[in-house]
């Protein structure tokens, strides 16, 4: 626990991605098995079900503290985080442990789960007692099930790279889908040739930069790329190996009984096929919008009439393995015409090869982008041709170029404390706009876009004009307008304003206008799609 306590406080001392990357990889050089999974695991941003209730890790605390519950939601309330809370007020640590992370993790953490409530006491005012300060909060965060800290997987994936001598993205795919985080993991992990290889394995997904300058300045020659539509849905990866069908979404989230339609027309494909794509709401031959999947998103429980109602759909717009081969390296324009060899022979109901746009200049392209609301898609895709199928973001090779967002001015008129190290200011927002009779209704909650100095001052605003409270949120004089922008727009019988927004962030303060001049809720709606 000495060793993962002191790199997660070396990682969170510093924002330089240099000595983030040197404290992890001093880390995993020294560190056990054992110890080097769990911290893989944690630091890839698993984390286990919450061990403990708060209210019972709270009243423990207070008990060994000495604290009143005032004081402690005093403490709370600046802190903003209840693992540091805990391990500020308690006494001050007078011991250490050198017990390995795997001890901690698998004797003395997970086994409470199934305990009664006086043995969890009892472990865990034990474990307060053994710790000192740096290993008390990392132990509050894994108990609380609260754990993260500035480091991404990427990051992690670098690390390991460099302490074993391969090549990241090798890493990368043995680190994709179920693992458990044990020592043999991680010596597979890390070993030069693993032969059982996971059959359900996905590969790391490419990702694409949004273009934030004009294409002709940016990327020359349209003829060099194939632009495609930017679907709406969720990004996914169809596997079919050894018989089986796996379908992976982007959060590393095993979906495959979620859409048993796709599920069922991937058997068809040839074995060792892995296409990358999109799920989609899929009718009579067209996108239905994303509302309409959220539907099935939402739902425990499949029944007949939803499947019947929204039914689903792939939109396959790459092929990244066939005949158990990885072709991840070949030039995308060779995958393509490899998925469209493959996908002509399989004439499937419930697999669609995404159409290439066809236009001869970017102002071409520029008009069919203004088309996309009218396609339910989010713009176009931009891609070279000549690309491999990367890990990860690189900027240079995948573009994203979306719709201009959709922009309402809105008023300021509630808010409430951020978190972590935002809990001491007024950071999260509502926002309304005005109804038929000149009131203001909570339209859409934004939570990013500011700079410091302008969440400063609002914060400044909040205080001095708070007129009404309601726990932690502040009703405050609603004079402050703000221009949102979001995504997409649709009905919604969930929202009082009848309005629901994907997306929404300030996109710039407007001070220049007065409140009774914001937008209507009249307005909004004539945003929303025909």
């Amino acid at each position: 626990m000495k060793a993962f306590a002191d790199l997660y406080t070396a990682l969170d001392a510093t924002n330089k991605t240099s000595e983030k990357l040197a404290a992890l990889i001093r880390y995993f050089q020294t560190a056990p098995p054992g110890d080097a999974a769990w911290a893989v695991y944690f630091l890839s941003g698993y984390k286990p079900r919450q061990i403990v209730p708060n209210r019972k890790l709270v009243d423990w605390a207070m008990e060994a503290a000495g604290v009143r519950g005032w004081l402690f939601s005093e403490s709370y309330e600046a802190v903003g985080d209840m693992a540091e809370t805990i391990t500020l007020l308690l006494p001050i640590a007078q011991a250490s442990s050198d017990l390995p992370l795997q001890t901690w993790v698998e004797e003395r953490l997970l086994p409470l789960r199934r305990a009664g409530e006086a043995v969890r006491r009892e472990a865990v005012r034990q474990a307060w007692h053994e710790l000192n300060d740096a290993q008390r909060f990392v132990y509050n965060k894994l108990i609380t099930g609260a754990f993260r800290v500035g480091v991404s997987q990427r990051m992690v994936t670098r690390a390991l790279a460099q302490v074993s001598g391969l090549a990241d993205a090798v890493i990368a795919h043995r680190l994709m889908g179920a693992w458990e985080p044990n020592a043999a993991f991680y010596t597979r992990l890390l070993a030069d040739e693993v032969s059982d290889a996971v059959i359900s394995r996905p590969y790391p997904f490419c990702l694409a930069f949004p273009l934030d300058e004009p294409p002709e300045a940016l990327l020359g020659d349209p003829t060099e790329w194939q632009v495609e539509w930017k679907w709406d849905g969720i990004r996914a990866q169809l596997i079919q190996r050894h018989g089986q069908v796996f379908i992976w979404s982007r959060g590393e989230e095993l979906v495959t009984d979620r859409y048993p339609e796709v599920a069922l027309m991937a058997t068809h494909l040839p074995d060792g096929t892995v296409l990358d794509g999109e799920l989609l709401p899929w009718a009579e031959g067209r996108v239905l919008p994303f509302a309409q999947l959220q539907r099935r998103i939402g739902r425990k429980t499949l029944d007949r009439k939803l499947l019947a109602e929204v039914p689903v759909g792939f939109m396959a717009y790459d092929l990244i393995e066939l005949d158990s081969e990885d072709i991840r390296e070949l030039p995308l324009i060779e995958r393509r015409a490899r998925m469209e060899k493959l996908t002509a022979s399989l004439p499937l109901e419930r697999l669609m090869l995404s159409p290439i746009v066809e236009e001869t200049d970017w102002n071409g392209y520029a008009g069919a982008r203004e088309s996309a609301p009218e396609r339910n898609v989010e713009g176009l895709m931009l891609k070279r041709r000549s690309s491999p199928y990367k890990v990860g973001r690189h900027r240079g090779d995948w573009w994203k170029w979306k719709i201009d967002p959709y922009l309402v001015d809105a008023v300021l008129i509630y808010a409430q404390r951020g978190s972590g190290k935002r809990a001491s200011l007024y950071t999260d927002y509502t926002f309304g706009v005005w109804d038929e009779n000149g009131s203001l209704v909570p339209f859409a909650k934004a939570y990013s876009g500011l700079t410091d100095a302008e969440i400063r001052e609002v914060d400044a605003y909040v205080r001095r004009n708070t007129v009404e409270k309601f726990g932690p949120v502040r009703t405050v004089r609603p004079e402050l307008v703000f221009e949102l922008a979001f995504a997409g727009i649709q009905q919604s019988s969930r929202h009082k304003s009848g309005i629901a927004v994907r997306f929404p962030r300030i996109n710039r303060w407007r001070r220049d206008k007065p409140a009774a001049e914001a937008d209507t809720i009249a307005t909004v709606r004539a945003l929303l799609p025909r």
